[in-house]
């Protein structure tokens, strides 16, 4: 009877358990499916007699949000990994708070990466008339319309994240100092 009265309930875990590892999945899904259709987005159109390409690789805000999403999939697949494994060990609150870092710092550089393809997007189907710049999405609307896609896949995964990192700060408070 003293073991019950020591140990936590493990339906309230459990559940909390279940929807981390559920949003894991969503955000590595949502990170990979990002990266895929960037790195699957170009268009060649001619105009006004000359040929113009439009490719992710020829901007490094573009890269940048590739590598951010790529790094964001792949720490998504670890942190799966570790989710799984801490469900069998005990349950230790500094464990949350490592999780808690993890998810933190992968948010922030999918954030990061979402804000800098945002901005450059927002350039090609925009302009920036002060600096002589003119949109370019009128003329190659499939490549616009792929990047778009991605962008909004990306912040998604912001959003998954931005749950688990309140999930791993609510549970990292247990931690007794």
């Amino acid at each position: 009877m003293e073991k019950n009265m020591q140990s936590p309930p493990l339906k309230p875990y459990k559940c909390l358990l279940r929807t981390q590892i559920f949003l894991r999945i969503l955000a590595t899904a949502f990170t990979l499916a990002s990266t895929w259709i960037i790195l699957t987005s170009k268009q060649t159109v001619t105009v006004f007699g000359l040929e113009m390409d439009a490719r992710y690789s020829y901007s490094p805000s573009f890269k940048f949000f590739v590598i951010a999403n790529i790094i964001g999939c792949a720490f998504s697949v670890l942190s799966l990994f570790l989710a799984s494994v801490l469900s069998h060990k005990c349950l230790d609150p500094k464990n949350y708070f490592y999780m808690f870092l993890h998810d933190l710092i992968v948010m922030a550089l999918l954030l990061a990466g979402c804000a800098a393809a945002t901005a450059i997007g927002y350039v090609g189907k925009y302009g920036e008339s002060h600096s002589g710049w003119m949109p370019i999405c009128d003329h190659v609307s499939k490549f616009c319309h792929k990047v778009t896609d991605s962008v909004m896949l990306s912040y998604f995964a912001v959003l998954f994240y931005l749950c688990l990192t309140i999930i791993s700060a609510n549970q990292s408070r247990q931690i007794q100092v």
